[in-house]
């Protein structure tokens, strides 16, 4: 499917951008739809309203690869994560992630996706083919960060459920299908944002 890129902009503009769109927020969707078109055109169109969504959420609708918190460093990430865990505001982690390894490393989240803990980024450097436990911060290239979000939410590589779990043939589950990224956690915001691109992909 060719998207009508003049149509989508004007509808998430409308529907999801109401202050306007800056130029880093379409560079961002326009990387992620020329990735689409050019390797999964084929695939379900739901699949690729909902990464758009998850992307528009977890960057903070900045659509560009960013540090977890919008923080400029890894200091003040994991300062800001921490000081969020200490006051209760983030009941739905189990272990403070961000926290430096022996190595002095912090997996806290990074990307389009925000990917967290070490495993993840070994997962998904294995199968792109970039070591990102060597340079985590390789996850806000952008290029890398499209593909992290793309295979991961397909081959389901962050919590074993992909798109097709939620999207296939007649049945849809918009606000199921968070459960890709992190449980039900802002699944009905997401699942409104799911619907909003895909009418914006939709125009034929």
């Amino acid at each position: 499917m060719s998207i009508n890129r003049a149509f989508f902009f004007e509808v998430i503009r409308e529907s999801l951008f109401p202050n306007g769109l800056k130029q880093s927020q379409v560079d961002g969707a326009e990387a992620i739809l020329d990735a689409w078109e050019s390797d999964h055109a084929a695939k379900d169109d739901r699949w690729l309203a909902y990464i758009l969504a998850t992307a528009y959420h977890e960057s903070a609708h900045t659509l560009q690869a960013v540090r977890e918190t919008l923080a400029n460093t890894d200091d003040q990430a994991i300062k800001r994560l921490e000081t969020a865990w200490n006051a209760g505001k983030l009941p739905w982690v189990k272990t403070p992630y961000w926290r430096r390894d022996a190595d002095g490393k912090s997996w806290y989240g990074r990307g389009l996706v925000q990917l967290t803990h070490k495993r993840n980024y070994e997962a998904l450097g294995t199968r792109l083919g970039v070591d990102l436990v060597t340079d985590p911060d390789a996850a806000l290239d952008l290029d890398i960060a499209v593909k992290i979000i793309i295979a991961g939410m397909i081959e389901g590589l962050f919590t074993k459920r992909k798109l097709k779990d939620f999207f296939d043939g007649d049945s849809d589950d918009w606000a199921g299908a968070r459960r890709i990224i992190n449980g039900l956690e802002s699944a009905d915001r997401l699942a409104g944002h799911g619907r909003a691109f895909y009418r914006a992909i939709s125009y034929k």
